[in-house]
């Protein structure tokens, strides 16, 4: 098991990884495997109908979050990367009006979303939080197919059996994969990591390059990077160019845009105040998110909950460091990538699985590590600054009010960045040697995780989700 950048880092449409990236991508699965013929010599020229159920946090938190939608275009075909944010609402509107769908290689298909999708509030599906089924149907109401997805975060999704078969969550596990695969520097653990980089002399950036460039030629990696960076680029940009409410009911205001007008106007003055940084940094995070909340095209870093700690921090780098250019920013996001896939692996960046430590402190612990990077750090200081960082936000509950991805999310990913910052920076002061090892603290999330009530691993049954003022 190798965990790319590509991996880490993916473009497509917001609001949430877990709950409308991987229920899109399922369809897009099961209706690829349908026309294939994949399932028992079923034929797509018999399917007549098909259907879905939503259990666990995709049941609670699905309308908030959107997973209806991602489940009807998924069926249709469309795919989180490629697609347009703004047809998504009319093609939806399109099929709830004319119950059917015409997906590539089939005949027109009988599905009314509200038969034959449906939200199941029981126990959740053994395998994991965000589970789902997905059903073909032929002539006479026969059932033809059915498969269990896992939404696992960050986009990811496994079948049930997958989820039996996947490799344990132990790093010498993930260590003998990589091995087995070609990769030069198969680390499945921070302190591996390290002393890889002891042996050779490398940075962890450049462990990482080299472990992608087994499959990816040096200028496509760069090329990818350069995709990625643009694309956090263009999310945060459109998030500083808008006003109005975002959708969902709460009748929340963006406010990045107010913001980042009133510290443009504050530009120049001969004492603006030492914390403004700190302002630059929320604003920077709560304009991507906010494009996250009204389902515009984000990047997982490493999820769409937590998608602007990262590139916060990194354009706080690029605008606001001395000396920053494109080889410190190839640096940060190489680094934060391998930070971002030891965490998945050894533990978890779901929030439904491990409530929000999961996401924006793993986010947190990725964009303090490739700061740290960014900065000249060494490996033994990266490796601190992610530490820190993901150690002031264990325990995190994830307690989305209404389900929607706004409160306290939008926020929190702007205090996300602003403690990445301070762990780069107090690492740097130091010389990497700590007291927490960083996989200490990835084992200590995963802990907290199993240990954590189900009502704050985002079903919105508890917390914030509930103590809603009184109007």
């Amino acid at each position: 098991m190798f965990l790319s950048i590509f991996d880490i880092f993916k473009i497509g449409i917001g609001p949430s990884s877990s709950h409308t990236m991987g229920p899109m991508n399922a369809a897009v699965q099961f209706m690829d495997d349908l026309r294939a013929g994949r399932f028992m010599g079923v034929s797509a020229d018999q399917v007549r109908r098909v259907g879905c159920s939503l259990h666990g946090s995709l049941a609670f938190t699905g309308k908030g979050h959107a997973t209806d939608r991602a489940v009807i275009l998924g069926l249709i075909g469309y795919r989180p990367e490629t697609l347009d944010p703004d047809a998504a609402e009319a093609e939806e509107a399109r099929v709830r009006e004319e119950k059917f769908i015409e997906p590539e290689g089939f005949p027109r298909l009988r599905f009314h979303p509200e038969d034959d999708l449906v939200f199941d509030y029981g126990p959740p599906l053994p395998g994991h939080a965000n589970g789902m089924r997905l059903f073909a149907y032929g002539e006479g109401n026969r059932q033809l197919a059915t498969v269990t997805y896992y939404s696992i975060g960050g986009g990811f999704i496994v079948t049930a059996s997958e989820m039996e078969e996947k490799i344990s969550h132990k790093p010498d596990a993930l260590h003998q994969a990589q091995a087995e695969a070609g990769y030069p520097y198969p680390f499945g653990s921070a302190s591996e990591m390290l002393a890889m980089g002891q042996r050779s002399g490398l940075s962890i950036a450049a462990m990482k390059r080299a472990n992608e460039e087994v499959s990816l030629s040096r200028e496509a990696l760069d090329a990818g990077i350069e995709r990625i960076w643009k694309a956090m680029l263009s999310a945060m940009n459109r998030g500083l160019a808008r006003d109005g409410t975002l959708p969902g009911g709460l009748q929340v205001k963006r406010r990045a845009r107010h913001i980042h007008q009133q510290l443009l106007g504050a530009h120049g003055n001969n004492m603006p105040m030492p914390h403004q940084v700190n302002d630059w940094l929320s604003c920077y995070a709560m304009a991507v998110n906010e494009e996250n909340a009204a389902g515009g095209r984000v990047v997982t870093a490493p999820t769409n909950g937590a998608a602007g700690v990262v590139p916060s921090v990194l354009r706080y780098y690029r605008d606001h460091c001395p000396g920053s250019n494109d080889d410190g920013t190839t640096a940060f996001l190489l680094t934060a990538a391998a930070i971002g896939g030891l965490i998945k692996h050894n533990a978890s960046i779901s929030g439904a699985e491990a409530g929000c430590q999961a996401e924006v402190g793993s986010a947190a612990a990725m964009a303090a590590a490739g700061l740290c990077a960014a900065l000249g750090g060494s490996n033994e200081q990266i490796e601190n600054a992610a530490e820190i960082a993901l150690e002031h936000h264990l325990g995190m509950t994830c307690d989305p009010v209404k389900g929607l991805v706004q409160v306290p999310c939008i926020e929190r990913n702007g205090l996300g960045a602003i403690k990445a910052v301070s762990a780069a920076s107090l690492a740097l002061y130091g010389d990497g040697s700590h007291f927490m090892p960083l996989d200490n603290c990835i084992e200590t999330l995963r802990e907290t995780g199993r240990d954590m009530d189900e009502k704050y691993k985002e079903t919105s049954l508890g917390g914030l989700a509930v103590n809603l003022p009184e109007c």
